[in-house]
């Protein structure tokens, strides 16, 4: 594996509607399993993500925010949709709607978590990434753990006034997507 991340080129790759990218992680995020097609379109080796941190492909334009709200709802046992943009090691952008689930145990334990991701719609993309360039820009006005509270404030804010919760926008901008 590359030891600095990879810079982003302005490329955007996409992948099939009927594909699936799927990835498994431990508790700590560390890769533990992941499918042919997140092999090919991240454009690692097999040998270069397991056991690795699953933020290798972490695009620097994905709001910390976005992040916090991702592990938040998982360690608390629920499920997330999430429109993600990812880094392929060649600099390449690719956006996902991620569907992740927390893996239990046979006694009820979570021992990590499961992605399935697709190919989102592009008026989709668009939606939102206007409201994560806003995210951006708040933590990136103050830095650091201040601009991360900043960011998440904001995106409860911008919830609260659109009358919904993260899943329910997600909701309406993919079925607008579907429907367009």
């Amino acid at each position: 594996m590359k030891a600095t991340m990879p810079r982003p080129t302005g490329e955007v790759r996409t992948f099939g509607a009927d594909e699936l990218i799927v990835t498994k992680t431990d508790l700590k995020g560390r890769l533990t399993y992941a499918n042919d097609v997140f092999l090919r379109i991240s454009v690692y080796a097999e040998l270069d993500v397991i056991g690795q941190p699953h933020n290798i492909i972490r695009h620097p334009d994905m709001p910390k925010a976005v992040f916090k709200l991702l592990w938040d709802t998982l360690t608390a046992g629920e499920e997330i949709f999430a429109y993600v943009v990812n880094l392929a090691s060649d600099g390449a952008a690719y956006w996902v709607l991620a569907h992740v689930t927390p893996s239990y145990d046979g006694s009820g334990q979570i021992v990590g978590y499961h992605s399935s991701r697709r190919s989102p719609d592009p008026a989709a993309i668009d939606a939102v990434a206007m409201l994560y360039a806003r995210l951006r820009a708040e933590e990136e006005r103050f830095g650091g753990q201040e601009g991360l509270a900043a960011s998440w404030q904001m995106l409860q804010d911008l919830l609260a006034e659109r009358g919904q919760t993260y899943d329910e926008f997600v909701w309406e901008i993919t079925s607008q997507g579907a429907e367009a």
